[in-house]
C-alpha cells in the first residue's frame, strides 16, 4: 500500500465510517490515521473502533495511526425559563452565578472561573460566536455586558472567551477518564483541546507518561501568544480552524494557518490541517472548487497531514470524500510549482548532529539522483530529521516498533516499514536494498541512501550516512 503522495490523510471515524468493512475502504481510499472523536465516543464504542482498525493494519502489513481527540472543557450558559430569549444589540444582559432560569435580562454562567477571570472591555461569544457581548461591569458573582451583536439564545448554548485567560485545565475529569481508557487500547497519538498555555501539554503528558504522543490543537487566541512555548513541549500541532475562526476574525485564520504550519516544521513537528475542508461533502458527492482550493493550498504550504471530520464521520459520502483528498494531494505534488514552493520555505538545519546528517542526506540524494532516503529508525527522530527537509526522493523508515512506525504515520512523505533491528551495517545495507526493492522505491541497479544512528538501536543518535547499490538479489 504505497501512496503516491507526500501529505497524509486523517479520517474521522463516526456513524458512516464505524465498522471494519468501512475502515477497510477509506484505508484503501487513502486515510493513512483514523481519528476517534470522544466528544461522541463512548468508551465501549472507542474500543470497538480501535479494536477494527488493528484488523485492518494487520491485514495490511503496514503501520496505521490512530488518534483520540479529548473533548475539553465545554463552556456552557445555563438554562432559561421559556427555553429561548432574544437579544437586542445595545440591551444589558447580565452574566451570574444564580441558577434561577434566565430571561431577556440575565442568565446563569455556572463557571464561577470565567466570572472571577472577566475584565472590563472583554469579548463574550454566544452560540460559536453568533451573539457577541462586551463586558462593562465585572465581579466573582456577575457580569454585567452590552451586546453588541443581538440574536437568538436557547438553553446550554456555548461561550467563547477570546479575550480572557482562563485559569483552568485543558483536561475535564471526563478528559481524563477517556484518556486513560484510550491509552489501555494502545492509541498513538492524542488530541488535546483547549489548549491555553504550555503548562496545558505538559499536564496532559504527565498523564500519558510516554505511552502515546501529544498533538495540541490551536483553537484558541491565548494559544496563539504563546505558540513558541507550546510547540516545545507538544509532539505535534493541529491547526483546528473552526474553533480558531469562532473567536479570532476569520479574515486571520489563513495566514495564522501557514504561519503555524512553517513553524512547526521548523521545530521537525507534525502539523495538521483541520476543519471544514470538504464540508460539502457531508451532503454532496463533489466538492465545491473553493473546498479544493483549500485543501490543495494546505500541501503547497508543506503540511504533514490534512483531515476530515463530518465528512467521513457522518457524511453521506466518507469514501468519496477521501479519495478526492488523495487525488488532490497527488495532483499538487505533481505540479512542478509544488518543489519549488516547498524548497524554498525549507528551513536552516538546527546545529545538531541529527540536522547536519538530515540536510546532508537530502542534498546527496538530490544531487546524485537516488531513488530513496532509507531511516533506520528506533525512536522516530531520524525520520522527523529526514522529513523536516522535505526531500524530493521517497523517505522510507525501517523501525523494529510497532509504535514508532504508527505515531510516523501522520508524518510527511514517510513510508513506514516495521522490520527486526539489523544485525550489522551490513545487515542494514542489504536490508535496506530488499525492502525499496520490495515496496517498489527502487530497481535493481539504482541507488539509495541510508540513514542510521551508530550504535545500531540508540535512540536519537543520527550519526551515518551510506549510498548503496540495489542489488539483482534484491529483486
Amino acid at each position: 500500500m504505497r501512496r503516491l503522495r507526500r501529505i497524509k490523510i486523517l479520517a474521522t471515524l463516526g456513524p458512516a465510517s464505524s465498522d471494519v468493512a468501512m475502515i477497510r475502504k477509506l484505508f484503501e481510499a487513502g486515510a493513512d490515521v483514523f481519528r476517534i472523536n470522544m466528544s461522541h465516543t463512548s468508551h465501549d464504542k472507542m474500543r470497538e473502533l480501535v479494536k477494527a482498525i488493528r484488523s485492518v493494519e494487520s491485514s495490511y502489513g503496514r503501520p496505521i495511526g490512530i488518534l483520540v481527540d479529548l473533548q475539553g472543557p465545554k463552556l456552557r450558559v445555563g438554562m432559561f425559563g421559556g427555553g429561548a430569549i432574544q437579544l437586542n444589540n445595545g440591551a444589558t444582559f447580565v452574566l451570574d452565578s444564580s441558577k434561577e432560569p434566565g430571561d431577556a435580562t440575565r442568565v446563569q454562567l455556572p463557571h464561577p472561573e470565567i466570572l472571577s477571570a472577566l475584565k472590563v472591555g472583554d469579548a463574550l461569544l454566544l452560540d460559536d460566536g453568533k451573539v457577541r457581548l462586551i463586558c462593562e461591569e465585572a465581579s466573582p458573582e456577575r457580569a454585567v455586558t452590552r451586546v453588541v451583536i443581538g440574536g437568538k439564545m436557547s438553553d446550554r448554548k456555548g461561550v467563547s472567551l477570546p479575550d480572557t485567560d482562563l485559569p483552568v485545565s485543558a483536561m475535564t475529569p471526563k478528559d481524563r477518564a477517556d484518556l486513560e481508557a484510550a491509552l489501555e487500547t494502545g492509541i498513538d497519538w492524542v488530541a488535546l483541546s483547549f489548549v491555553q498555555r504550555a503548562e496545558d501539554v505538559s499536564e496532559a503528558k504527565r498523564m500519558i507518561r510516554g505511552r502515546a504522543a501529544v498533538m495540541a490543537k490551536i483553537e484558541k487566541p491565548q494559544a496563539i501568544d504563546r505558540l513558541p512555548e507550546i510547540l516545545e513541549v507538544a509532539d505535534a500541532l493541529m491547526v483546528a480552524r473552526g474553533d480558531l475562526g469562532v473567536e479570532l476574525p476569520l479574515e486571520r485564520v489563513p495566514s495564522l494557518q501557514k504561519q503555524m504550519t512553517r513553524m512547526a516544521r521548523r521545530a521537525g513537528k507534525p502539523v495538521v490541517v483541520a476543519t471544514q475542508m470538504l464540508e460539502s461533502m457531508i451532503t454532496s458527492p463533489v466538492p465545491t472548487r473553493a473546498e479544493v482550493s483549500d485543501v490543495a493550498t494546505a500541501v503547497y504550504e508543506g503540511a504533514d497531514a490534512i483531515m476530515l471530520s463530518a465528512e467521513s464521520a457522518a457524511g453521506k459520502f466518507p469514501v468519496e470524500a477521501v479519495s478526492t483528498m488523495n487525488r488532490i494531494g497527488e495532483e499538487v505534488e505533481r505540479d512542478p510549482i509544488y518543489r519549488g514552493v516547498v524548497t524554498a520555505q525549507r528551513p536552516d538545519p538546527e546545529e545538531t548532529a541529527g540536522d547536519a546528517i538530515a540536510g546532508a542526506a537530502r542534498q546527496i540524494a538530490e544531487t546524485l539522483d537516488l531513488s530513496a532516503i532509507i531511516c533506520w529508525t528506533s525512536s522516530g527522530s531520524t525520520a522527523l530529521r529526514v522529513a523536516r527537509e522535505r526531500p524530493k526522493p521517497p523517505v522510507v523508515a525501517i523501525t523494529p516498533n510497532i509504535g514508532t512506525g504508527r505515531k510516523l504515520s501522520v508524518v510527511w512523505g514517510v513510508h513506514c516499514v516495521v522490520a527486526e533491528d539489523a544485525h550489522d551495517q551490513d545487515d542494514m545495507v542489504d536490508r535496506a536494498g530488499s525492502i525499496s526493492f520490495r515496496d517498489g522505491f527502487a530497481k535493481a541497479g539504482q541507488r539509495v541512501i541510508i540513514v542510521a544512528g551508530v550504535p545500531l538501536g540508540t535512540p536519537g543518535a543520527t550519526n551515518m550516512v551510506r549510498i548503496a547499490y540495489v542489488g539483482p538479489g534484491d529483486a
